[in-house]
């Protein structure tokens, strides 16, 4: 049974910063895709940080420059450095893998999923 969990969320103060970290179980994920995403309320879940490796990246506009993706194979983990933290950034963060090498933004292609951790950025 594959399983992603996720740890690393809280609370910050705007400018401040957390690391995401989501380790995977069941199957290796070494060479799929996998990502970050994140949902506020009220609103829809949306796209962060993906990765294939380290040359194949994908951000969230608003995050370039303030989140790195990096993901170590060796524990089967992917992480993400959030720094310069702003109120926006407020959301429940999920990490998802999918079964191919190919990164893409949309939610439904994605065929796995943590519980999600909460990221909270007081002003």
């Amino acid at each position: 049974q594959v399983q992603l969990v996720e740890s690393g969320g809280g609370l910050v103060q705007s400018g401040g910063s957390l690391r995401l970290s989501c380790a995977a179980s069941g199957r290796t994920f070494s060479r799929a895709a996998m990502a970050w995403f994140r949902q506020a309320p009220r609103k829809e879940r949306e796209f962060v940080a993906g990765i294939v490796s380290d040359d194949n990246t994908s951000y969230l506009y608003s995050v370039k420059g303030r989140f790195t993706i990096s993901r170590d194979n060796a524990l089967n983990t992917v992480l993400l450095q959030m720094n310069n933290l702003q109120p926006e950034d407020t959301a429940v963060y999920y990490c998802a893998a999918r079964d191919s090498i190919v990164l893409v933004r949309y939610t439904n292609a994605y065929d796995y999923w943590g519980q999600g951790t909460q990221v909270t950025v007081s002003s």
